[in-house]
């Protein structure tokens, strides 16, 4: 698990190769991830948009905007969670994913929080980069 703290806001990542939608002959090398926001702070805030910096093995780069995650913008009160699942597909076996998400405080305020780096890595790989 990788995770980061930024203004209040844990950010837990737990990425997982899913082996029966991968085709290592067709270079298709797919994960989940799933993420959970704590809001530990004492204001309440709402996930706005989402950005994506994805590298794979070879140094192509994906880059995803997109408003909220999985068709939602949360909001979390003091002591809130929030998780979700979601997905990225690779032409290499490994790769680096990281992120940010805009936030906004209760009051209009709008600040960035980093999602930690993690790596993605299928198991049967014997030089793992990440």
């Amino acid at each position: 698990m990788y995770t980061r703290t930024t203004r209040n806001i844990k950010i837990t990542v737990a990425p997982h190769y899913l082996v029966e939608q991968s085709d290592t002959d067709e270079h298709h090398y797919v994960w989940s991830y799933t993420i959970q926001l704590e809001n530990m702070g004492d204001e309440t805030v709402q996930l706005i948009n989402r950005y994506w910096h994805i590298t794979d093995a070879s140094g192509a780069v994906q880059e995803v905007h997109g408003s909220g995650v999985i068709g939602e913008q949360p909001v979390l009160k003091p002591g809130d969670v929030y998780q979700y699942t979601s997905g990225a597909a690779l032409r290499t076996s490994s790769g680096i994913m990281v992120g940010k998400y805009e936030m906004e405080a209760h009051e209009g305020e709008r600040f960035v929080v980093d999602i930690p780096a993690f790596s993605l890595d299928s198991p049967d790989q014997v030089n793992r980069p990440n």
